[in-house]
């Protein structure tokens, strides 16, 4: 393999599990070359991907930190930029593939810049799909680019769906997070540790609190509906603790196909990274024998609402789902900084997909027919978020 690669969000938990992935390719002889890497504020970690990587050009979220960023990178051969053109021009440089995996609405712009120039994405930012699901698809048809989910429950039915006109429906699994078995009394008094204390994955801090409230699994139904072309009504969620099981596809004829693995995200990453071929990958090997049993139990409605709310937003359209991501990311981000408890975490959401959807404007009564509409719709959806938010913290 002969490849040219660009990582967006190298130094978070996807992108160090990428340059893992891409270290043991090397070292296996695969010609690996880095065009671009980008990191939010983390100018450390960026430089030491700088120094397992060698790409050649590094960009970092913050404008302000131009001059640290090109202090920190000082004599690694490498060309840095900064802010938000920097990193869609690093998605727009010349790689043959592309890991988005900015987390949150900041991914959307540098993997678009991707997209428009035909590039293979691999795609574990479910937020370009949650926001801008059908912009976002007709696009890469538009410009040829191909598309690859890395997400782990995404990348499974990528793995086996092999005939998409005789699928009957797609079932996601749900590890269940740190509240699986927790009373909305305990939640009512989960301090962010806690939530993000994930039993299985170690993920960042906003998609830890995701997988706790199960908004995680909501946003991953919305995006297989945009990526797979089911509707709601097609897609199911399991709970499934052991997180072996990552999808199952259940075919007309009764069948139904699944994707085992151990929980490591370098699976996933190396399959999209090899696509259409795959490679070794020095991952633990699954044992079904010393693992003993598979449990699966229906997700709780009433301690997790998450999931409906993504169920109805995706149900009410794309504008409603672009809403529901940018009231979520506000919301988290104030549970985090202590202003307001887990369980108001999906009230704020809800709450203000509700203002939204009772504003005169009627905002997200349409689906967004430009990126300009979508973030108009981003951009009223954190306005009532915080607003909420602010009143809770303040009751």
């Amino acid at each position: 393999m002969s490849r040219s690669i660009s990582i967006l969000g190298v130094t978070g938990s996807i992108g160090q599990s990428t340059i893992a992935v891409v270290e043991e390719m090397r070292g296996q002889g695969q010609d690996i070359r880095v065009e671009a890497i980008t990191a939010g504020q983390n100018l450390s970690g960026l430089a030491d991907a700088c120094r397992a990587l060698r790409p050649k050009f590094a960009a970092v979220a913050d404008a302000a930190l131009l001059a640290a960023a090109r202090e920190a990178l000082v004599g690694l051969g490498v060309e840095v930029g900064a802010g938000e053109s920097a990193l869609e021009e690093a998605g727009a440089r010349p790689a043959d593939w592309v890991m988005s995996a900015i987390v949150g609405a900041a991914g959307l712009a540098p993997t678009m810049a991707a997209v428009r120039r035909g590039a293979t994405v691999a795609l574990a930012n479910k937020e370009c799909l949650v926001c801008a699901g059908p912009l976002f698809i007709n696009a890469a048809k538009t410009h040829g680019a191909q598309l690859l989910p890395v997400d782990s429950e995404h990348n499974a039915i990528f793995q086996v769906l092999t005939h998409p006109q005789r699928v009957e429906k797609l079932t996601l699994t749900a590890s269940g997070g740190p509240f699986r078995t927790a009373s909305r009394e305990v939640m009512s008094t989960a301090t962010p540790e806690q939530a993000c204390a994930h039993p299985k994955w170690n993920m960042g801090r906003k998609i830890s609190v995701d997988s706790a409230t199960l908004m995680n699994k909501g946003l991953e139904l919305i995006e297989a509906s945009y990526l797979f072309g089911f509707p709601s009504d097609s897609i199911d969620v399991i709970v499934h603790p052991q997180s072996t099981i990552h999808s199952l596809v259940h075919y007309v004829d009764g069948s139904v196909l699944a994707q085992m693995a151990t929980p490591d995200m370098r699976i996933p990453i190396a399959y999209a990274l090899a696509w259409p071929d795959r490679v070794p990958v020095s991952t633990a090997r699954l044992d079904l024998a010393a693992l003993g049993s598979l449990t699966f139990e229906a997700p709780d409605a009433s301690r997790f609402p998450a999931l409906g709310l993504c169920r109805a937003a995706l149900d009410s359209g794309a504008a409603a789902t672009t809403a529901l991501s940018a009231a979520n990311e506000v919301a988290v981000e104030a549970f985090l900084a202590g202003q307001i408890g887990f369980l108001d975490i999906c009230r704020t959401v809800e709450e203000a997909l509700g203002g939204l959807e009772r504003a005169e404007s009627g905002l997200i009564a349409k689906s967004p027919t430009s990126f300009d509409q979508v973030a108009a719709v981003d951009r009223a959806a954190r306005e009532a978020a915080r607003r909420i938010a602010g009143s809770l913290a303040a009751a």
